[in-house]
């Protein structure tokens, strides 16, 4: 512990579990308070309560709209401010579009766009008014370099790309950052569906990273200087030949 984030209160969307979870770990680790939002109320209560008293809990569903365009009252009530905004939380569907499910996609467009953007849209008044704050959005490879075998989830993750390249250059001027971590293959919930053998085939051939290692590059972005912006910060499992 550094303590290079003392003094800093971040907020991170599914922070429950997966890459939230463990950005939430390490900010906390490096001094800072941080706002788990989840919708997953239980489970947030026992991880605040074992991540000790910088942690605070905040259940939200991000697919109800009045829910997201109310969070910024909540995290000052709990924290004090706010300085980082992780807009963390997605959603995943792969596989042939012939055979996809509409219903599930638009689940997941709603997730990984519509719920994003609110939530940013939600806490930027606060960042502009104090000319300072930090944005970060968990995108993905697959924002970058279009995945064959995952359209719709590409699509989201592009959409993603869009509006963090557009809305950095507008807020620049208030002194807000905007970037977006981009990893490949991350063991997280989202390959709960994965079959067993698939998964520890992934982890020993070494195409699959750890949410640490994520947590690890978001630190990195948050930590340069005030005139630097990492507007997007890949990440690769070293078997991944994108």
């Amino acid at each position: 512990m550094t303590d290079m984030m003392k003094g800093k209160v971040a907020a991170i969307t599914g922070a429950a579990s997966g890459i939230g979870l463990e950005c939430a770990r390490t900010l906390l680790a490096e001094g800072a308070k941080v706002v788990l939002i989840d919708r997953a109320e239980d489970r947030l209560a026992q991880l605040c309560a074992e991540l000790g008293p910088n942690a605070s809990p905040l259940t939200v569903d991000l697919l109800q709209p009045a829910e997201v365009s109310a969070l910024l009252p909540k995290i000052l009530d709990l924290a004090g401010g706010l300085d980082i905004f992780h807009a963390n939380a997605g959603a995943y569907v792969g596989g042939d579009v012939l055979d996809g499910n509409p219903d599930e996609w638009d689940r997941m467009l709603n997730l990984n766009i519509n719920a994003a953007f609110r939530s940013v849209h939600a806490v930027l008044p606060h960042m502009v008014a104090q000319k300072s704050g930090d944005i970060i959005f968990t995108s993905s490879i697959a924002g970058i370099v279009p995945v064959v075998w995952e359209p719709v989830y590409t699509a989201s993750k592009f959409a993603v790309q869009a509006f963090v390249h557009t809305i950095r250059r507008q807020l620049s001027k208030h002194g807000v950052r905007v970037g977006a971590v981009a990893p490949g293959p991350v063991v997280t919930a989202l390959l709960d569906d994965w079959p067993k053998a698939k998964m520890d085939e992934a982890l020993a051939s070494g195409s699959l990273m750890q949410p640490k290692e994520v947590a690890d590059a978001v630190l990195f972005m948050l930590t340069r200087p005030r005139n630097v912006t990492i507007r997007d910060l890949v990440i690769l499992p070293n078997s991944v030949d994108l």
